[in-house]
């Protein structure tokens, strides 16, 4: 039985690359080419969801990935003391850029063939004409969207995320940082010795701020690098948004098109890995079974999915909420409450399992 997946994004070619490994037929549908511009974007990936990539995936070469053993939390009221602290010996998470890994996953696929999809009546037709055959669909938005997964779960962050890449001097740069400003949430992600990805989350009721004014907010908060220049900014609205339902008949939705989070804690990705994983578990079984891929897999799917999703991405809304509340009494709850999780091991050592494994294993 084939699988048709519908996009080309960083999750539609990671699905293809894990099917294509374990020898299941599919075909790939796009709208619009990759695009091949070095986009600010950064993926974090944490130790165990390498692992999964490395054992089951393809092993992405060491020179494109930053490895970060260490996470400092701070404050408006002082960019330089760190209210909570994560530290490993080992390794937190792993830092590339998007764009990067597109390229390896597009590299890995040059023998699948890509098929453009040239008119909206696409998707129709082929809901006709593959009604026993699984499509998988990785598009934020089209006709399957609108028509069968319009209900979700949503949460409006208004925030802007400004994202840029800073070229510094050289540094041991293995930390990353997050400050939590009376704007929103800054993020120094360490890419190597002598780039940053930064991503500043700020709040709507700011307005939309010029290129300019963001880079004196960044450099104002920055006390860890000197900086020689800044990448072009890209911008984004964040908002959360999660399928109460993530199959009908035979489309799933999978990715970017089942859950979208907050930036802040890195997860959107890893969410989508530890799915992937699951996913291609129930379809290498029922291909072993000589069953087909119809509602019982995509229900088996979503059962043991949807609770862990839906309970891992509000508990990053609750972080968000914590510190958007915070900031309004001066930072008065984050010199207190994350103080006790420092001082505390074992909780420490759950919120780093948390992030590392989701909640399927901690």
């Amino acid at each position: 039985m084939k699988i048709s997946i519908i996009g080309n994004s960083l999750t539609g070619l990671i699905l293809a690359k894990a099917l294509a490994n374990k020898n299941i037929n599919f075909e790939i549908f796009y709208k619009a080419k990759t695009q091949n511009l070095k986009s600010n974007r950064t993926i974090a990936i944490t130790n165990k969801n390498m692992a999964f990539l490395k054992a089951d995936i393809l092993t992405i070469p060491k020179k494109l990935v930053n490895p970060v053993n260490e996470i400092g939390i701070l404050t408006e009221n002082d960019p330089l003391k760190e209210v909570l602290n994560f530290e490993n010996k080992k390794v937190l998470f792993y830092l590339i850029r998007n764009h990067e890994l597109i390229k390896i996953l597009k590299r890995s696929l040059n023998k699948i063939k890509f098929t453009k999809i040239k008119n909206k009546r696409f998707y129709e037709k082929m809901l006709n004409s593959c009604k026993n055959q699984l499509i998988i669909n990785c598009e934020r938005n089209n006709f399957y969207n609108n028509s069968f997964f319009n209900q979700k779960f949503t949460k409006d962050y208004k925030s802007i995320a400004y994202t840029s890449i800073i070229k510094h001097k050289s540094i041991q740069n293995n930390k990353a940082r997050q400050i939590f400003t009376n704007y929103g949430p800054l993020a120094f992600l360490p890419l190597s010795k002598t780039m940053t990805s930064v991503v500043f989350s700020i709040r709507k009721r700011n307005n939309r701020l010029l290129d300019e004014n963001i880079k004196n907010l960044i450099k104002n908060y920055n006390k860890y690098y000197d900086i020689k220049n800044f990448s072009k900014f890209e911008i984004a609205e964040l908002k959360f948004e999660a399928a109460r339902y993530y199959f009908h008949n035979n489309i799933l939705l999978f990715g970017d098109a089942l859950h979208k989070i907050h930036p802040l804690a890195g997860q959107g990705f890893n969410m989508t890995l530890r799915d992937l994983k699951i996913l291609v578990n129930e379809l290498v079984k029922s291909k072993n079974l000589g069953l087909p891929f119809n509602k019982n897999l995509l229900s088996s799917f979503q059962n043991k999915t949807r609770p862990y999703n839906l309970l891992y991405s509000n508990g990053i809304n609750l972080i968000e909420s914590f510190f958007k509340f915070d900031t309004n009494f001066n930072n008065k709850f984050s010199s207190s409450v994350p103080a006790l999780i420092n001082k505390n091991k074992k909780l420490k050592d759950f919120f780093i399992n948390f992030a590392d494994n989701g909640l399927r294993n901690i």
